[in-house]
């Protein structure tokens, strides 16, 4: 059987039916090949913004804050390198486990005269989410001081506290670095996330030491850090 074309010619209609059917199989084989590019291509670039988003995840992070305070109410001291304008002289961090060395050492030997520390235990305010209590701390503090253990590795509000300040220092206070290290104990760097261990290799801490003059340098040393 055959068909007659428009311009006299005829066509066989088994042929014609075949090449309808390959047709047909090629556009098939295109789209799934189409649609098989377009995942991977999806994939692809899904991995890298994912990548890129949790390298500066802390940079997100703080920019957000910054960017609530500014269009929510919030306003910046018109001056952070005075003195004056700082509620406390310095913020301190630390795990749970560590608050023995808070109560008997820390307080009595800096809380003296003039100087305030402030301590999430007894100055951030009941009620406000504890990520707006610790920003507020390190930003109404001169420095923030980071007492350094496995412990503190452990706690993720005690990470949140060290990456807030560690942003804080590099994109607010320009070249007056807020953030200060105390090693309370020999924490292996294997254990530090990247974060922490390129901090402590490109800036310098302070160890803490209970051998008597070595304890007298190290206090010594921390309120010279202070001012």
């Amino acid at each position: 059987m055959s068909l007659r074309l428009s311009d006299g010619r005829s066509m066989d209609v088994k042929w014609f039916k075949n090449e309808i059917s390959h047709l047909e199989s090629n556009c098939r084989s295109y789209t799934l090949l189409i649609v098989l590019c377009c995942i991977v291509i999806s994939s692809a670039l899904a991995t890298v913004a994912g990548g890129m988003i949790y390298r500066h995840r802390w940079k997100l992070r703080y920019l957000l804050f910054m960017s609530r305070k500014r269009f929510f109410g919030y306003r910046r001291l018109p001056d952070y390198t005075l003195i004056e304008n700082y509620r406390f002289d310095a913020f301190i961090s630390y795990a749970e486990d560590n608050f023995r060395f808070i109560l008997d050492e820390v307080i009595p030997t800096l809380e003296t005269g003039n100087v305030s520390l402030c301590l999430h235990q007894r100055d951030f305010l009941p009620g406000n989410a504890i990520s707006d209590n610790i920003i507020h701390a390190i930003q109404s503090s001169r420095k923030t001081i980071v007492i350094l253990s496995e412990a503190f590795l452990r706690s993720k509000w005690c990470m949140y506290e060290f990456n807030m300040a560690r942003m804080e220092s590099i994109y607010s206070r320009e070249d007056n670095v807020c953030l200060v290290i105390v090693m309370l104990e020999q924490v292996p760097h294997d254990k530090m996330p990247l974060e922490m261990l390129r901090w402590i290799q490109e800036n310098s801490y302070i160890e803490y030491t209970p051998e008597q003059d070595g304890n007298i340098m190290f206090w010594e040393n921390l309120k010279l850090a202070m001012q």
